[in-house]
């Protein structure tokens, strides 16, 4: 078990978030010297926006620090429940499915999650562990 980071901390880190980046470079401190910090491909994807090459992002997000985990089939399937809940209580399409999948990625293998956003998790995950402001 350790720590999955959702993008945005990651984000406010590499660029620099006047609002955001002392707390997400504090926790992601924190977390590091408790356990494996951890990332999947789609938080991999969704933070190479701001790279513009392959060469530039893994050098940002280093293999030596950063577990990079395969997403877990079963975390398909909670997540795709979990979307569905949404939807039906009158969640609208544009809500990525990835940020639920990152949910019950971290779920599904026993991860804490650390997110500036803990909102929807916290609706749809409810036992998830969750690091957030």
């Amino acid at each position: 078990m350790g720590t999955l980071v959702d993008s945005n901390v990651l984000l406010d880190v590499l660029d620099q978030d006047e609002e955001w980046l002392g707390w997400s470079a504090a926790m992601l401190a924190r977390v590091a010297q408790q356990g494996a910090v951890v990332i999947n491909p789609l938080v991999y994807a969704e933070t190479s926006v701001t790279f513009d090459t392959l060469e530039e992002l893994d050098e940002a997000l280093p293999a030596s620090f950063f577990v990079r985990e395969a997403l877990p089939w079963e975390a398909g399937f909670l997540a795709a429940k979990a979307f569905g809940a949404y939807l039906k209580r009158g969640g609208v399409r544009r809500s990525p499915l990835p940020d639920f999948y990152i949910g019950a990625h971290a779920a599904v293998a026993g991860h804490t999650l650390l997110t500036r956003d803990p909102g929807r998790y916290r609706t749809y995950f409810p036992r998830l562990r969750i690091i957030a402001p």
